[in-house]
């Protein structure tokens, strides 16, 4: 076979994987199952599918709401210093319409490591500060984490937020940050608008403005950009190697042009039922459904979406369902 000739055919074989894979989410077919989650708002749906991806089986749900309808509230709650179930925080916010896992979390300490906004008011803070290993010990990279943010009128806005100790406000910067690498232990030991200046060096006009949000929950990376998947894991140094085509069980969270609220959930390590997904495959699913921006929040056992309190996927965990340290919910007004 001459070079040229195998060069076609590779192109050809190539396209027809492509077609396939993305056919393979196209045709994902979801079951309207909001009969099992009664009662529910008119503007809130939920669908399950056990379509196979890649040939591997497959489980998931997704909710979809409506941010305009003025009879659901979208807010948070998070707990101080220790985790607590999705049932647990379900029955102590008396019984909210969605529960949902959102942040990543230090099982050392019980605290989130993504900001957590409420009302209007910041309750917790993106960590900015990763210790460098090995032969970097005493280096250490100031990545901006990603997070999901809903206005008071019901506008929602991904992007990636810078928070410090020192003030109530955050900051908002629509592309992705490259994380600094210095010896300094943490950004904040400068004045907050230096620190911002400083880990900006690398990366040329970016703005940043105020994040005037009433409800936001962190998480990272993010998925989709203006409809396409952009993956930020690099910036945000959220999963290391090549663990972002590892299927895991997956939460995450976008929204469409026309102002739906999509909360997605994969079920996996449940061997021969489902296997979790990528985070590439995350973000097609995704895309699929119509969002022009999402979020990957944390997943593995923490993944868990309640409707009613009612579960949805199976939860990994062999013991049920992982104590977080914050949910994201959906109050009927």
């Amino acid at each position: 076979m001459n070079k040229q000739l195998f060069m076609q055919k590779s192109i050809s074989l190539f396209a027809a994987f492509l077609l396939i894979a993305f056919s393979a989410y196209a045709q994902i077919k979801w079951q309207n199952v909001d009969s099992l989650y009664q009662p529910l708002s008119p503007s809130v749906h939920v669908y399950y599918t056990d379509t196979k991806i890649d040939t591997g089986n497959f489980r998931a749900f997704y909710l979809i709401a409506d941010l305009k309808d003025k009879k659901l509230n979208f807010t948070t709650d998070t707990t101080k210093d220790r985790r607590i179930t999705p049932q647990q925080f379900y029955n102590r916010n008396n019984k909210p319409l969605v529960v949902v896992n959102c942040t990543f979390f230090s099982f050392v300490t019980n605290k989130n490591l993504n900001v957590v906004i409420k009302n209007g008011k910041r309750l917790s803070n993106n960590i900015h500060t990763i210790n460098g290993t090995e032969k970097d010990t005493l280096t250490y990279r100031h990545p901006f984490g990603s997070a999901i943010g809903i206005s008071k009128k019901g506008d929602a806005d991904i992007a990636w937020i810078h928070t410090y100790f020192e003030s109530r406000n955050s900051f908002a910067y629509q592309q992705p940050v490259v994380a600094q690498k210095d010896s300094f232990i943490s950004i904040y030991k400068y004045h907050p608008k230096k620190s911002v200046m400083r880990a900006m060096e690398s990366t040329k006009k970016i703005k940043s403005r105020l994040w005037r949000m009433k409800t936001a929950v962190g998480g990272g990376p993010v998925l989709l950009q203006e409809g396409e998947i952009k993956i930020t894991n690099n910036e945000e140094l959220k999963f290391t190697g090549k663990a972002i085509n590892d299927k895991h069980p997956r939460t995450a969270m976008g929204y469409t042009k026309d102002n739906k609220l999509i909360i997605l959930v994969i079920e996996g390590r449940n061997p021969g039922v489902a296997d979790g997904a990528t985070l590439i495959q995350e973000a097609e699913i995704l895309k699929n459904l119509g969002c022009i921006e999402a979020l990957n929040l944390d997943g593995g056992g923490s993944s868990c979406l309640l409707v009613n309190g009612k579960e949805t996927i199976k939860v990994s965990d062999k013991t049920g369902q992982r104590p977080v340290p914050a949910v994201f919910l959906i109050h009927k007004r």
